[in-house]
């Protein structure tokens, strides 16, 4: 039954991204988008490619910083795990990319997948919140309305059911009624043990020295995103103001919520045309630069990922090796 409902999923995602890229084949001229993309001038592309990296390098810090409440984490190992997730997000639906960096991480440090898969609950509300905030601040800034200004106000919306679902997961045990939910979860000890460590990965909200070095991480992260957005746009001859790259740069990443095939491809472009369309840049180079920013990321991302799977599994084998005892044959 859940191998069922994982292909039903996956289909709708395909379905989805499917229709997407039909709606921005039929907007666009793609021999004029193309033509944006041959003459794209490098100098902007490897500045774009350098944001990128640069945000990726700082989610790995970040993400190490929301560990440190419940265990020591090596840098390498944050980022290691963190590009697997990546990786297999551009190549699985329904973000199962954040199961296999939570698993990914459990293996390298020791510490509990439920826990670490909570940690990345609320990086993931962090970094929604963030963005939202972004998009919100652009969408007045640019006085956008439509549906563009309906979508933020939903995220907004959603955003705070994010916030109050994690503050509920902290305080559940002091609800009414708590001590009979409790008692009736307790008959199966794998599942109360499982919400137990999950919740421990949620407390990290309470440490305020962390979640404050990680707003500050993630307002940086998400500036790179903004920059490489200006800088894939400028490859292509377009200068957008800061508040139209913000909100591209915002919006599409909101987009990748609804679902969609591996790696999101047709709902980014789509959003990226439609957003663009409505701050008045027009359909084809926005394609164009849209299609950069996203083969970028993927690329980048994909690379990282095989190479921290790949350096991974070499330390992993090293450690299983047998040391053989003193006196013994190797």
């Amino acid at each position: 039954m859940r191998s069922r409902g994982g292909l039903g999923r996956a289909a709708v995602g395909i379905a989805i991204s499917a229709v997407a890229l039909y709606l921005v084949v039929r907007s666009v001229d793609l021999g004029a988008t193309w033509n944006a993309m041959r003459t794209a001038q490098p100098g902007w592309l490897l500045l774009l490619g350098g944001f990128v990296a640069t945000d990726l390098l700082i989610r790995g810090l970040r993400w190490r910083i929301l560990l440190s409440p419940v265990g020591r984490v090596a840098y390498r190992d944050s980022l290691g795990a963190l590009l697997v997730g990546y990786l297999a997000n551009n190549v699985l639906p329904a973000r199962l990319g954040e199961i296999i960096r939570s698993h990914d991480m459990g293996e390298r440090s020791g510490l509990s997948k439920s826990t670490i898969l909570g940690t990345i609950v609320v990086e993931r509300v962090m970094d929604t919140l963030v963005v939202v905030v972004i998009a919100a601040i652009a969408i007045f800034v640019l006085s956008v309305r439509g549906v563009v200004a309906s979508a933020v106000l939903v995220g907004l919306a959603v955003t705070a059911l994010l916030v109050v679902g994690i503050v509920v997961g902290l305080v559940a045990h002091r609800l009414p009624g708590a001590d009979r939910l409790s008692a009736f979860i307790y008959r199966w000890p794998r599942i109360h043990g499982l919400l137990v460590r999950l919740r421990a990965g949620l407390a990290i909200v309470s440490n305020v020295r962390v979640m404050a070095i990680a707003l500050v991480l993630t307002l940086g992260s998400w500036s790179c995103a903004v920059l490489g957005f200006a800088a894939a746009a400028q490859s292509v001859g377009i200068q957008p103001t800061m508040g139209q790259a913000a909100l591209l740069a915002a919006g599409v990443n909101l987009a990748t919520a609804v679902p969609a095939a591996p790696g999101y491809v047709g709902t980014f472009e789509l959003a990226a045309v439609a957003i663009a369309a409505s701050v008045g840049i027009e359909r084809e180079p926005a394609l164009a630069f849209a299609v950069l920013v996203h083969a970028f990321s993927l690329l980048i991302t994909s690379l990282g990922g095989a190479a921290a799977l790949l350096v991974g599994g070499r330390r992993r084998a090293r450690l299983e090796v047998p040391v053989p005892e003193p006196g013994t044959e190797p």
